[in-house]
């Protein structure tokens, strides 16, 4: 992997003999509309004090270091590509680095990019967990925290933007020079700068300790579609929520918010610069879904800058210290700010899924993981972290109370504010305003790994067991359900503290049951069939959609795990999808049945089941309400279901033509268009000349990556091999572009155009993962690794490749389990009740 790969031992030596003060910045990049300029100028100033006589390091990943000066004395540069040795160091250090950074296209370190759509240049970084490296040298490790004081030289015209207030802005030759406020103690991986001509909108929030400058940017193109507004009624409401939930206020002065493109997460917590994908600047029509989960994220970050901003985790294996509590945060305020109440709905179809799924591969780690190095720091920004980390933190909130747990957060910052914690300064606080122990709850939930099934056991008319496997303490609900007139309602819910394998359930032995039916604990839930079977007939009927929720997923674990017919479950979605009210829990529906059909369906029914969904989709779309989010996700599931089975093709590209009837209320956007086209594209229906010809429409960033992706769906041996070889060997590639690339190679499912490709897979991926940032090569190793009828080559590869890097190997664990996973569950179709 390029650059050098910082393990936990080295950080915490450098730590132990290090204390780092302030860190001065100048970047140069006047340059940066230059299409032939790669590099771009960087000097850091570091202050710090060090044992007298003693050695350290600076990281940097450039093209070069000029110049180095260790308290005024010019020193020769001894640089390996990664750290700049420095010995003879005294008690107090003034360390000035002259180097040449290289720009980003992969979304690391300082990202490029040019807007097609009017030739803007725009600039913005991306550093967690370690790439500020890229940039400026720096110490690389969130325990050296510093006060940072940037500076940019830009191109005149630009908007230029850091963590702090812009200071002073003065001409200079050939542009600008901006300076920014110097910062609060903050560690590397959340310094920013972002420059260009970006669109801003300005606002104020009047917190309680002074008004607090909002802003809100997307590139210029985009601005007639950034509805800044409801971005600021979403920040406002959150700042003054936070600042009161945990008694201190917003700490980092203005709060800016940027959607920049080729984003390689959904948003990143800079303190006063918050970076977000572009995707949720929605260019079309958006469904309260989509904004659900962008007003989520927004509160995501905004809980950053308390829980791993001000007070952040001393190495990686607290990763969850900052994640784990964020994405709780996400969800906990858009109900108690008003936003979206049934936010926790949606946590528990999407955010849970993402866990339980993280949570049954061989490469699953506690919430609290062992980090040794970066790269496995990398690699854990996963549904363990996130999800199951926020889950479980949803039971301590309900186990020791929310105004104890809401007083320990306050506690704790005080008391480690600007600092590093552990697990142990966390549970201290919450002890202390709780009262309870929590050494043992944290070895249940934080540092172990897996689940428990939930499921009943009918022992005859006298009596139901509660069976939990791997067992573990919980507090649960079982809910109680009748049946009566084709609808379900629930008649009570047994709570439960469950500690072993078996439990009794008290009351009414007839009842049906749906365990955990209010998402209070973290399990994977078993039905029974008689249960199942009534959800068969009535799930749409639940009025409660949280409840809803949990049925969904218990029917999706049961495909998952072969225990659930493909066919049967896909009946469940066509009768009871669309008739569900809440408008996440139909996307995940729709979503979960269309990766069954690839997935999970046996080979010799698949066509079938294919074209059989292809017909429910199609109807579902003319049935639904007139400009409906419903509308909306059923025309994009179209697009999804006609990549596989080209049954509508000829519908599809009347509508494309404006001769077909369009169902009413239906906008035929740019996104949807496209969507519709890479269908034809993948069936075939469509020729290059319509995809270039679609270009012309939407020649812009957006476009241009779809019309590559179309391009490369074509089904045609020789059009799949030349982006198979596209994606392995072109490195002027962006991450956005290599995504398209990708998506292209794995249209349709068409194994049999890519399957002649295998050996060259397990030839390549050694050699990009030493070769290729870490980003790149991930999307590489996952994205084509290959859907084979066997787990023999990639078994093979494994055995004989034992001392390949760790994190290449768990990529290729977690793929070769996913592909066993498959394999499995479509073994077991034929003896499934269907």
């Amino acid at each position: 992997m390029t650059g050098d790969n910082l393990s936990r031992s080295d950080a915490q030596r450098r730590a132990a003999e290090i204390r780092l003060h302030t860190v001065d910045v100048l970047l140069d990049v006047r340059d940066a509309p230059r299409a032939d300029e790669t590099t771009f100028g960087t000097r850091a100033v570091l202050s710090f004090d060090a044992t007298v006589g003693g050695e350290t390091w600076v990281d940097f990943l450039g093209s070069s270091v000029d110049a180095v000066t260790v308290n005024g004395e010019s020193r020769p540069v001894d640089w390996d590509g990664a750290r700049i040795r420095i010995d003879r160091l005294a008690e107090r250090n003034t360390v000035s680095i002259e180097a040449r950074g290289l720009y980003s296209r992969s979304g690391e370190g300082l990202h490029r990019f040019v807007d097609p759509v009017d030739g803007g240049v725009y600039l913005y970084t991306q550093y967690e967990p370690a790439d500020a490296r890229r940039v400026y040298p720096c110490f690389e490790q969130p325990d050296l925290k510093a006060r940072w004081r940037m500076r940019v030289a830009a191109p005149r015209g630009w908007r230029v933007l850091s963590n702090g207030a812009e200071a002073v802005r003065r001409d200079i030759d050939g542009g600008v020079e901006v300076a920014f406020a110097e910062t609060l103690p903050i560690s590397s991986y959340i310094t920013a700068v972002a420059a260009g001509p970006y669109h801003r909108v300005d606002a104020v929030w009047d917190g309680p300790d002074g008004p607090v400058e909002l802003g809100v940017l997307c590139r210029a193109s985009l601005a007639p579609h950034l509805d800044a507004e409801e971005v600021i009624d979403i920040t406002r409401r959150g700042l003054a929520y936070f600042g009161e939930a945990f008694g201190l206020g917003y700490p980092w002065g203005k709060y800016d918010q940027i959607f920049v493109p080729e984003y390689n997460l959904g948003a990143m917590e800079n303190p006063g610069l918050v970076t977000f994908t572009e995707a949720y600047v929605f260019r079309g029509a958006a469904t309260s879904a989509q904004r659900e989960a962008r007003a989520n994220t927004i509160l995501h970050e905004m809980a950053h800058m308390w829980f791993g901003d001000l007070v952040t985790m001393r190495w990686w294996d607290d990763l969850w210290l900052k994640e784990s509590f964020a994405d709780f945060m996400g969800s906990h305020a858009s109900v108690a700010t008003g936003l979206y109440p049934d936010a926790w709905v949606s946590f528990a179809s999407r955010r849970k899924g993402w866990a339980y799924e993280q949570d049954q591969l061989p490469t699953t780690h506690p919430i609290v993981a062992d980090i040794p190095d970066l790269q496995a720091a990398k690699l854990n920004f996963d549904g363990i972290t996130y999800a199951k980390g926020a889950s479980v933190l949803k039971q301590l909130v309900a186990y020791v109370g929310e105004e104890a747990f809401f007083a320990g957060a306050s506690q704790y910052f005080a008391a480690n504010a600007y600092g590093n914690t552990t697990l142990a300064d966390l549970l201290d606080a919450l002890e202390h305003t709780s009262g309870r122990d929590l050494r043992a709850w944290s070895r249940a939930w934080l540092e172990t790994t897996g689940m428990s099934d939930l499921s009943v056991e009918r022992d005859g008319p006298d009596g139901v067991t509660v069976v939990q496997t791997d067992p573990r303490p919980h507090r649960v609900t079982m809910g109680r359900y009748v049946e009566t007139e084709g609808a379900l309602r629930r008649e009570d819910g047994v709570d439960l503290d469950l500690v072993d394998a078996r439990a009794p359930l008290p009351g009414d032995t007839r009842s049906l049951i749906i365990p955990n039916d209010d998402d209070r604990t973290y399990a994977k839930v078993r039905l029974d069939e008689e249960t199942t079977a009534a959800l068969e007939r009535s799930l749409s009927t639940i009025g409660d959609p949280l409840a809803r929720s949990v049925a969904w997923a218990a029917l999706w674990n049961a495909v998952r795990d072969g225990r659930l017919d493909v066919a049967r479950y896909l009946e469940i979605v066509r009768v009871h999808a669309a008739a569900d009210t809440h408008i996440g829990l139909l996307g995940d529906a729709v979503a979960h049945a269309d990766y069954a059909i690839a997935h999970y369906a046996a080979p010799a029914q698949r066509e079938t089941l294919a074209a059989r969904w292809l017909e429910t989709v199609w109807q579902s779309l003319y049935e639904a309400r007139p400009g409906s989010d419903a509308q909306l996700v059923w025309a994009r599931a179209l697009g999804a279901s006609a990549a596989v089975d080209a049954g509508r093709a000829a519908s599809l590209r009347q509508l494309l033509a404006g001769a077909g009837r369009i169902p009413d209320g239906l906008v035929l956007d740019a996104d949807l268009r496209w969507s519709w086209l890479f269908a034809l594209a993948a069936t075939g229906e469509a020729s290059p000349a319509e995809i270039d010809a679609e270009l012309m429409r939407d020649d812009t960033a957006k476009g241009r990556r779809a019309h590559r992706a179309a391009r490369a769906a074509l089904p045609e041996a020789a059009v799949r091999e030349a982006a198979w070889v596209e994606a392995w060997t072109d490195e002027t590639l962006s991450n956005d572009e290599l995504d398209a690339t990708i998506a292209g190679v794995r249209a349709g499912g068409r194994r049999d155009l890519i399957a002649a490709f295998d050996a060259d897979y397990f030839s390549r991926i050694e050699r990009v993962w030493a070769t290729r940032s870490i980003e790149i090569a991930r999307r590489l190793v996952r994205g084509l690794f290959p859907a084979a009828d066997d787990l023999t080559e990639a078994t093979a590869w494994l055995d004989s490749h034992p001392e390949a890097p760790a994190s290449l190997r768990r990529i290729v664990i977690e793929q070769r389990d996913i592909l066993e996973r498959d394999l499995r569950v479509q073994s077991a179709q034929g003896g499934l009740r269907a």
